[in-house]
């Protein structure tokens, strides 16, 4: 995303600033937002992730400024645009990817962000494609709270819960790699399969060392990107209406 947002900015020959927390904190991005009102800038972007998000986007669009959403989108809210993927297409793929590692049979657990609804969108998705395998069972989801440390524990309990577990379905790459460093720690490194969510340096590392089975990612910086064009366009080449049918 920040490759894709300088890269636009400069391409543009506009300012782009690249702000928030650098751990999942909600507080901390409803701040940064809000501080981000105050400057009145002339768009902004943003990782629609949660709810919480929904007054600070009212705000800024009450301010004269748009905003678009980009990774989770709130359609409820007063968001110009929304750039994306669509989060239960991802799930899916996710899910027949795994399916597939599987031979179309096992026990499987979802390590997720419960409540999160581009998170439970993927879950969603992930169900799905295992509904099409009669012989794979989801047995347990796990809450990570986008902690890899929380993740790492929560997958070793479900190991230990379910000594045949079979693989994880991983909505994002905190379940990814905790999933995998769990696996790791208790000797299953391998045998059971792991589908994580994006492309971070730590998920790559475990696809090279056979840990993680494989990983559904997305084009972060043409996603940055385009959300950037959208609001350039918004601002400088908005199309003037005109009653005339002729001309339209």
């Amino acid at each position: 995303h920040k490759y894709g947002w300088k890269w636009g900015g400069e391409r543009l020959g506009v300012k782009t600033t690249y702000v928030g927390p650098a751990e999942y904190d909600l507080n901390a991005m409803v701040a940064a937002f809000d501080q981000a009102i105050a400057k009145q800038p002339k768009g902004i972007v943003v990782f629609a992730v949660e709810q919480v998000l929904i007054p600070s986007i009212n705000k800024a669009a009450a301010a004269g400024i748009p905003v678009v959403t980009i990774l989770g989108d709130l359609p409820n809210s007063k968001r110009l645009a929304f750039v994306g993927s669509h989060q239960y297409t991802l799930g899916f793929l996710g899910g027949q990817k795994l399916a597939q590692a599987l031979g179309g049979k096992g026990k499987v657990a979802v390590l997720s962000i419960p409540g999160v609804g581009m998170f439970d969108d993927r879950e969603n998705g992930f169900r799905a494609a295992f509904k099409e395998f009669a012989g794979i069972s989801v047995v347990q989801v796990g809450d990570t709270k986008a902690d890899t440390v929380t993740a790492i524990n929560v997958a070793k309990s479900i190991m230990l819960r379910h000594p045949d577990l079979a693989g994880f379905a991983c909505t994002d790459s905190t379940g990814g790699i905790g999933s995998a460093t769990a696996a790791e720690e208790i000797g299953k490194a391998g045998t059971v399969k792991i589908i994580s969510m994006d492309r971070n340096s730590d998920v790559l590392q475990k696809i090279q060392k056979g840990v993680i089975t494989g990983t559904v990612v997305q084009n972060d910086a043409s996603m940055a990107f385009w959300a950037l064009q959208v609001l350039y366009n918004h601002v400088h080449n908005q199309v003037p209406l005109t009653s005339n049918n002729q001309v339209a």
